[in-house]
């Protein structure tokens, strides 16, 4: 199959933006809990969202609709791949984030084999490892030549890219049943109650429940806010659940590598970390994989009829 011009698009914005997200999420945690900037970011994300539905620039219909299969996809993404990529971030830098990250393709690639049935041909296969490689470049030359982070937050992030795959799988599924904004729609108001009542509940326990309003005269922390909630969350979801409606799972996750090259260079440009040649020669073999597995993106396709299912 053909990859849509759109979706290519959508998946160089939302590795952009997930890319640098990673900045403005540690610069947030360095003053706040994770839950808590977990709970501004998607109550700000479901406002904006409410906001573009009450003027119908964005039209959402559930009724009628089973919306359970978008209460489990929304149950591992948001809350568990962010619960993951929170405390992950708080034990990791920047960059080894969005390196780990760009592991996600090659887990959803053996569960679309697995729940899609999609079958990728052999040189697909090959520009996805390629693409794989470079990851695997960088993350062995940084942790052969330096030491930093803490393996415990490597470990949150591994769980972090399985909750992703997860749940790129089940966002392939729902794209049958319902539209890309009506699934970032459900994703945003799930997320907001589930880590307000968290971030509420955890502030309460340890009496300090005026720091959910104090936090907002920070500079920093209401920056962080607006560009997770609204770029980060609304615009970046929207541009996943497009993809996962155009093109198969194993190859919309493919971008998430882009996110590893955003990130470092963000990492150069804006916190002054050192760019290695491994991170250029990562970085040519992430493009290269993307390319290829993208030129030659033709899926053998069982059909699969999903719109009874439940799941």
């Amino acid at each position: 199959m053909k990859i849509p011009l759109s979706a290519l698009f959508a998946g160089i914005g939302v590795s952009t933006i997930f890319g640098l997200s990673f900045l403005f999420s540690r610069a947030a945690l360095e003053q706040i809990h994770p839950f808590q900037l977990l709970a501004y970011r998607f109550l700000t994300a479901a406002i904006l969202m409410q906001v573009l539905k009450a003027f119908k620039l964005i039209k959402i219909n559930l009724k009628g609709k089973n919306i359970k299969s978008l209460l489990v996809l929304s149950l591992v993404q948001p809350v568990l791949y962010f619960i993951f990529e929170a405390y992950g971030l708080k034990l990791a830098t920047s960059s080894e984030a969005g390196i780990m990250i760009s592991l996600i393709p090659i887990v959803v690639t053996v569960m679309a084999f697995f729940f899609l049935g999609e079958k990728t041909t052999i040189i697909q296969t090959m520009f996805i490892g390629l693409s794989v490689s470079g990851v695997i470049l960088i993350v062995l030359m940084k942790s052969a030549l330096s030491v930093s982070g803490d393996i415990s937050g490597i470990l949150l992030l591994i769980g972090a890219v399985l909750a992703g795959a997860f749940y790129n799988i089940l966002s392939k599924k729902s794209s049958l049943k319902f539209t890309p904004i009506e699934i970032t729609y459900v994703m945003m108001w799930f997320g907001t109650i589930v880590f307000n009542i968290i971030a509420i509940t955890q502030l309460s326990m340890e009496g300090t429940l005026s720091q959910y309003f104090l936090a907002f005269q920070s500079k920093e922390i209401i920056i962080s806010i607006l560009y997770l909630g609204t770029l980060s969350s609304v615009l970046a979801f929207f541009f996943v659940n497009f993809m996962l409606s155009k093109i198969p799972a194993s190859i919309s996750a493919t971008f998430g590598n882009l996110t590893t090259i955003v990130s470092i260079l963000a990492g150069v440009f804006i916190n002054n970390e050192p760019f290695h040649w491994y991170h250029l020669t990562g970085s040519i073999l992430i493009l290269v994989g993307i390319w290829g597995a993208n030129k030659f993106g033709k899926v053998k396709r069982k059909v699969i009829e999903l719109e009874q299912r439940e799941f």
